[in-house]
């Protein structure tokens, strides 16, 4: 009887219930907590200690798996019918912002535990560029996405997917449920709140069914699935498989969790024991001790008589340096960064943090967070502002960019204002920029970029350009494309940046900018007659930055006799000769390169950066030929029969370039001139 009773408690204080069949290859098990479950788990994922599954933990570009810990007997054979089965788990996903979370998590059947050479951000910790959509993955995945990916296709950056060995979807749904007379509910993944996702196949059918609810249902599941795939998994899943979770995160701090976990072959997947799961941890601030409520007004009255004249004074001073915070900006909420936080980020803008200074501002490194657990690296451009005029709509375009999502952008986090300053907060880039690479690798002791990095390099800046003109739901031209303004991540992957000087409008509208911004050598020659950026002034920058990359020369160069000399037209020349265009690449490549992308883009380079707008290609269009989809037209060096420095010339540049500096020694911040560079931030202090 003792020992009956003994078994019954230990029954009573285990997370899982576990029943193998070993004659049948079926297998039912239910976790109601983690704490003693027999799961294997790498990367970030961990198990608390009351019982909480942590895929992810509050840092950028992580990964985690959890695994049970035996394969599954789907089948009996290779090749053979995979059983039916089914699962249920709960899950949480906690982000440090309310509007938006990066990246996601998923329900995983693998013929294995591991994933070497797998990617964090959009690849979920499960693929990578090489191997996504390889039949010879054997991969089910149930996403749980919270980023809008263009390169998978995604729906939008809140959805629920089904894929099969490749992470664009195979059917996809925003998430939801259906309630009870089939009407369509919406849910935010990263809500912070708990909700049961039901994965269930049907191997006679060959019919995957995911099901999502709120936890407040309980394991009432509704009776229309969210979304469902016709597939026979016989065809992709091995005999044995393994079933778990992935997660990744990417440049955004999210907690990904799961807190009940049931499967069964063979049948429904057993009920979650919703009054037994564990707690999530709390988000926010502390709540305040009711002793403390009571105690801290009576002990706040006698310090205000106490010391009233002293905080009089210290209020007057603190006054002196506050922020400029106006009404409308209440409406930009998480986008606003205090001063405050970006002062002890940067610990007080010293020079040490400092990463580079320019016409525009300087740009310092900072280290956001209470604590060096939970901490975010950022990078933080101050600029001068002396005007009001525009600014309202300057920093709600601030916020909108901010919303732009790719793999090939820096993000542009948020703002704060200041007396007198602006600043704008970006994710941070360990490698820097492109041009250190380029232009100062021995005092910057920078390694020679190959010429696949380079090419890799040109593909991501370009996939992000066509982003931002057309696949966003504004159009955003950049107007500052250069090699100092692409940014290289921790895997050397290209980020273009500094949005600073960006301008958005409605698709199928005409860009009403008149103030010239930009640098020397990118700015397209209608731009000083019209002063009116657009999507193909973009596209000239972006020619004279492949070239820029290609030949290791910038765009404009002075020589011994202090005459300027453009690259475009040293190009041309080189292309007018016939057996000359080799000589033309940079020779710390020491001619180790691939000839035919070389001079592919070479030719691309002089094609976007063609002074007349009709000749040059779109941003669609430049895809093709990088990717080879569409050959580059063949270009002749009779048809490019122009000078670029000629024409610009014609356009009236030198004198424009002249006027602007011999103004720029009035120390104002919004004109800046240095060697080969010309810019303008006069829409910060003036309108746009």
């Amino acid at each position: 009887m003792e020992h009956a009773v003994f078994l019954f408690l230990v029954w009573l204080n285990t997370a899982a219930i576990t029943t193998l069949c070993a004659g049948g290859g079926q297998t039912r098990f239910s976790y109601s907590g983690f704490a003693g479950a027999n799961l294997t788990v790498d990367g970030n994922a961990t198990v608390t200690p009351d019982g909480l599954l942590v895929l992810t933990s509050s840092k950028t570009n992580l990964q985690g798996h959890a695994f049970y810990h035996t394969p599954l007997q789907l089948s009996t054979s290779p090749g053979g019918k995979v059983a039916s089965f089914a699962a249920a788990f709960v899950f949480a996903i906690v982000s440090d912002y309310t509007d938006f979370s990066a990246h996601g998590m998923a329900f995983v059947v693998a013929p294995n535990k591991g994933f070497p050479g797998a990617l964090p951000a959009g690849y979920l910790a499960l693929l990578n560029v090489q191997n996504n959509g390889n039949a010879s993955n054997h991969l089910l995945a149930v996403e749980l996405d919270t980023t809008q990916n263009t390169d998978f296709k995604d729906i939008n950056a809140n959805h629920v997917g089904i894929d099969i060995n490749d992470l664009h979807s195979v059917q996809s749904s925003p998430a939801g449920y259906y309630d009870g007379g089939g009407v369509l509910r919406n849910l935010t993944l990263f809500s912070r709140e708990a909700m049961q996702v039901w994965v269930e196949y049907d191997g006679d059918a060959g019919r995957i069914d995911v099901t999502l609810a709120p936890i407040r249902v309980g394991n009432n599941k509704p009776a229309r699935p969210l979304v469902s795939a016709i597939c026979n998994l016989s065809t992709v899943l091995k005999e044995q498989s393994y079933v778990g979770f992935s997660s990744a995160t990417g440049g955004i701090n999210s907690r990904h969790y799961v807190l009940g976990w049931s499967f069964a072959m063979n049948g429904p997947a057993p009920a979650i024991d919703i009054a037994r799961l564990p707690k999530l941890p709390p988000f926010g601030p502390k709540p305040r001790s009711k002793v403390l409520a009571i105690v801290l007004p009576i002990a706040t009255a006698a310090a205000i008589v106490a010391v009233g004249s002293l905080a009089t004074l210290l209020v007057l001073r603190k006054l002196r340096y506050a922020e400029v915070l106006e009404e409308w900006e209440l409406e930009f909420g998480p986008h606003r960064f205090s001063f405050k936080d970006l002062y002890h980020a940067t610990s007080g803008f010293k020079s040490k943090h400092l990463l580079g200074a320019g016409g525009f501002g300087q740009v310092y490194k900072g280290v956001l967070g209470s604590s060096k657990s939970v901490c975010t690296e950022v990078a933080v451009k101050r600029i001068s502002h002396e005007s009001r005029q525009g600014m309202k709509e300057f920093i709600a375009e601030v916020v909108s960019i901010g919303r732009l999502r790719h793999r090939n952008l820096a993000q542009l986090l948020g703002y704060c204002r200041r007396k007198g300053e602006l600043l704008l907060v970006y994710e941070y880039m360990p490698n820097g920029s492109l041009d250190k690479y380029l232009y100062y690798r021995e005092e910057e002791n920078k390694p020679v970029l190959d010429w696949a990095q380079r090419f890799h390099i040109i593909k991501g800046v370009a996939s992000a350009l066509l982003y931002i003109h057309d696949k966003w739901e504004k159009v955003v031209i950049h107007r500052d494309v250069k090699a100092s303004n692409v940014l290289l991540d921790s895997e050397m992957n290209g980020r273009l940046g500094d949005f600073g000087l960006a301008r958005l409008y409605d698709h199928g509208t005409d860009p009403q900018t008149t103030h010239i911004v930009g640098t020397m050598g990118y700015l397209a020659p209608e731009l000083i007659r019209t002063g009116r950026a657009s999507k193909l002034t973009d596209v000239f920058a972006f020619g004279a930055f492949l070239l820029e990359i290609t030949c290791g020369r910038r765009p404009v160069s002075i020589d011994d006799d202090a005459a300027q000399e453009m690259l475009v037209d040293w190009v041309l020349e080189h292309l007018r000769e016939e057996g000359s265009l080799a000589h033309t690449v940079d020779v710390s490549l020491r001619g180790q390169y691939d000839v035919d992308e070389v001079f592919l883009v070479l030719k691309l380079g002089l094609l976007c950066s063609h002074p007349y707008t009709n000749i040059r290609p779109d941003m669609q269009q430049v895809m093709q030929y990088l990717d080879g989809s569409t050959p580059l037209p063949d270009l002749q060096p009779t048809d490019m029969t122009f000078s670029a420095m000629a024409l610009m010339q014609n356009e009236g540049f030198d004198s424009y370039a002249m006027s602007i500096q011999s103004s720029a020694g009035t120390g104002s911040m919004a004109t800046a001139v240095s060697a080969g560079s010309i810019g303008t931030i006069s829409f910060i202090s003036g309108g746009r």
